[in-house]
């Protein structure tokens, strides 16, 4: 009992020996975790997401310059083509200057209101080298003004969609002052609601990946609007109107896509598995829709075109917008599907039967693919459709989210756009004149051709 006693003495001696040992070690553990803790909190920047952002701004930019120009420059008639170009580049030029003024304070200036940025950012006020944006992953920053280009390269593009519809007979000038004003009211206030965390509909819930809202609805029903408020063109309906070189067309449609995976890839804002999922989704669903437009041509018409390809192309791309970032790769096929076959109907039928001069069907595919893809990544953002969206999710509740985020963008932008025509009309008028239109605005607006001889 007796060494029973002296060893338990001297257990504990030891331990109470030890003790200091092990609140030494517990307090440089607590002081590593604190350590831990605190560079949890410290933003990163890493540069490979630097380096894809900045990558993916100029793919956007690539979209529109060659890319949009030479798409829509091919489906005009060749009097016509350079006055597409230089739409295109003015518009684009313009845009990027009044988005570093004014835009994106307006679009993303820190103001608590649901409609608009507010005045926090006018002239980039208090943007530096050194401050940074936010991305979608907690800590995680990419530079401020990387993230002004890339969301700039946005807000040149979308006007410049618009001129398709009222192609050949539209005045420069007109084109230009139209596309300022249409950028303040209504691309500039919808990119806050839709995309900043104060905005109207970030808040309400409702996704849009990369633009099926901003972009896409938004300029296609501008683009209806200004098709019938400017009116048809001379010889409508009479006439060979037909796309005067398929080839610039192809190439044109061809970088789109290229440049596409700027805009959808990009809309990720870091280079992760995320991006590798929009990316996978803006290959297939585009593949789809080119293959189902093509083959309702040829079993309804007898042959495929080319012309049908890319429109596919096109449409698939405008669809998987919303879209690419919360739905599955199979969910991202038939999505692709369904919006080829939706625009292929609105542009072959209801088109021609409405009566409206669409020239260059940028509400039949931007427009109504923007619409199919808004609506649909209810649905098929859920894990049953193989997307991202886990048990909790309600496809129901989401998919009417989705149309009332549809429904207010086109109220938004239908409303404001026959008001801005309106008086851009009244103003400096909207239409060159029918002897003009005749010759072409290629020779009455720039005073050169795009071809000689």
């Amino acid at each position: 009992m007796k060494t029973m006693n002296k060893l338990s003495g001297l257990a504990a001696i030891s331990a109470l020996t030890a003790l200091p040992a092990w609140a030494q070690e517990a307090t440089a553990e607590a002081a590593a975790a604190t350590t831990e803790t605190v560079a949890e909190v410290v933003p990163v920047m890493d540069k490979g997401d630097v380096s894809w952002m900045m990558t993916s701004t100029v793919l956007v930019l690539f979209m529109t310059l060659p890319g949009l120009a030479l798409f829509y420059g091919g489906l005009v008639r060749s009097k016509n083509m350079l006055s597409i170009l230089m739409q295109t580049t003015l518009i684009a030029c313009v845009m990027m200057l009044i988005w570093v003024i004014y835009g994106y304070s307006f679009s993303f200036g820190g103001s608590d209101s649901p409609y608009w940025g507010g005045l926090g950012k006018l002239f980039l006020a208090g943007v530096t080298a050194d401050s940074m944006s936010a991305t979608f992953s907690a800590g995680y920053v990419i530079p401020e003004y990387l993230f002004i280009a890339f969301q700039m390269t946005f807000a040149a593009i979308t006007p410049a969609l618009i001129i398709g519809a009222f192609a050949e007979r539209i005045k420069f000038s007109a084109a230009l002052l139209f596309s300022v004003l249409w950028g303040t009211f209504c691309y500039f206030p919808m990119a806050h609601m839709v995309w900043d965390a104060n905005g109207l509909l970030f808040k309400h819930g409702a996704i849009d990946f990369a633009g099926g809202t901003v972009v896409h609805i938004n300029a296609g029903v501008a683009a209806l609007i200004g098709a019938i408020v400017i009116g048809k063109r001379v010889g409508y309906g009479k006439e060979n109107m037909a796309p005067h070189s398929m080839v610039m067309t192809m190439i044109g449609a061809s970088m789109l896509w290229v440049g596409w995976f700027g805009f959808n890839v990009g809309s990720n804002l870091e280079a992760n598995g995320g991006a590798t999922l929009a990316m996978i989704n803006t290959f297939i669903a585009t593949a789809a829709a080119a293959v189902v437009w093509s083959a309702l041509e040829g079993a309804l018409r007898g042959k495929a075109s080319m012309l049908g390809a890319v429109s596919g192309m096109v449409a698939g791309l405008v669809a998987i917008t919303p879209a690419c970032g919360t739905v599955g790769p199979m969910g991202a096929i038939l999505l692709g599907a369904i919006a080829a076959a939706a625009c292929y109907f609105f542009v072959t039928v209801v088109k021609i039967k409405a009566g409206y001069d669409d020239s260059l069907d940028v509400f039949g595919i931007h427009g109504v693919g923007g619409i199919i893809g808004a609506i649909l990544v209810g649905p098929f953002s859920a894990a049953s459709f193989g997307g991202v969206k886990g048990e909790d999710y309600a496809i129901g509740a989401q998919t009417w989210i989705q149309i009332e985020s549809v429904a207010l963008t086109v109220v938004w932008t239908g409303v404001l756009s026959f008001l801005l025509f309106k008086l851009v009309d009244m103003v400096i008028g909207l239409r060159v004149d029918t002897d003009s239109e005749r010759q072409g605005l290629d020779q009455v607006s720039h005073g050169e051709s795009a071809y000689h001889g």
